[in-house]
């Protein structure tokens, strides 16, 4: 696997970089403290652009799901029934991903999870979340 990112742009590169190595991380900014998922230029709570990156401990919560039965894509068919959850982050920021393991359709809002990290398709590495 190179050092290209398909998912990747100049706000994002160490995001997808960290998830490569098996880390998550957010981005924090210098000014206000305030932690933000996705990437992006500047802070979206005080506009700055002074924003370093900080590790997550990869755990959260479970805010809200759905359970995916039917494929939207041909390219999904192997994959349902599949969970898209909402995620609140210890660190403060939600993210919408898969859960995955064994247990992920029994999910229940509330239910705590930690991150893991798998290949998708193409080889990337993706952060996702599966139940504790």
């Amino acid at each position: 696997m190179s050092d290209h990112f398909r998912y990747a742009n100049g706000d994002s590169l160490e995001y997808w970089q960290a998830a490569k190595e098996g880390r998550l991380v957010f981005q924090k900014c210098r000014d206000c403290g305030h932690v933000q998922f996705p990437p992006r230029h500047h802070c979206e709570s005080c506009w700055k652009a002074e924003l370093d990156w900080t590790q997550s401990a990869g755990r959260g919560e479970v805010e809200s799901f759905t359970i995916v039965r039917r494929a939207p894509l041909p390219d999904f068919r192997d994959k349902v029934p599949y969970v898209v959850a909402a995620i609140a982050v210890e660190e403060g920021p939600r993210m919408l991903t898969n859960l995955v393991g064994d247990n992920a359709l029994d999910v229940a809002v509330g239910d705590k999870v930690k991150v893991t990290f798998q290949p998708d398709k193409d080889g990337e590495i993706l952060p996702q979340f599966e139940l504790v």
